[in-house]
């Protein structure tokens, strides 16, 4: 029978052996775990949102998807992507990491009111202070949908929040030319339009904070 000192030696020597690879392990591997690892995918309408994106080199997670009805129609899909799970519009909008917004149309729109109704959102949801910050990124959003003319079925676009960088903006998976909006309030100003006080569609707001759709 072994004796209580070696006992106590053997527990010393598991403990210690026990510290030593909890530090050696990368936290993920410890069974801490970000939005990026515990994200699952959803398709919406046909329209698939992985369950990870990559953004200036940081894998983020999907935070929530929904769609967007006017009426009985479906609009868009939308999803959001970042790096740590929020729940709260306070907590998305805290969040300085990267994140993405992905839009993917269901119906044909005409370019200009989408910019229209977009620069109305930003207008419902932000401060007259917080809105003249955000006037260059409204201005150029504008402008691309103007160009653009049409927004058709199936097409798409995305916008990219980069710490450093600025917001980049995507139509149909290709970078608009030109550069960044640098103002950071734009992208969180952009953010509000779909889970401000007055949102495009409270059940789309409730489904990218990651709540039943």
């Amino acid at each position: 029978m072994m004796s209580k000192r070696n006992v106590l030696a053997v527990l010393s020597a598991a403990a210690l052996s026990a510290v030593s690879l909890s530090t050696a392990l990368p936290v993920a591997a410890q069974g801490s775990s970000t939005s990026a690892d515990t994200a699952a995918p959803v398709e919406l309408a046909g329209v698939k949102y992985p369950a990870t994106v990559e953004v200036a080199g940081q894998k983020l997670g999907l935070n929530g998807a929904g769609i967007r009805y006017k009426a009985i129609f479906k609009v868009y899909t939308a999803g959001l992507y970042m790096n740590a799970k929020a729940t709260t519009p306070e907590a998305i909008l805290a969040n300085t990491g990267p994140k993405r917004m992905h839009i993917q149309m269901l119906r044909d729109i005409d370019g200009e009111e989408l910019g229209k109704l977009f620069t109305k959102g930003m207008e419902q949801n932000t401060t007259r202070d917080e809105f003249g910050r955000s006037i260059n990124g409204v201005l150029r959003m504008s402008e691309i949908f103007v160009q653009k003319k049409k927004l058709k079925s199936g097409e798409s676009f995305g916008v990219d929040y980069i710490p450093g960088t600025g917001t980049v903006i995507f139509v149909n998976g290709a970078v608009v030319p030109g550069e960044p909006i640098k103002e950071p309030e734009f992208f969180n100003a952009l953010l509000k339009i779909w889970i401000g006080k007055s949102p495009a569609d409270n059940s789309l707001k409730t489904a990218l904070m990651g709540g039943s759709k």
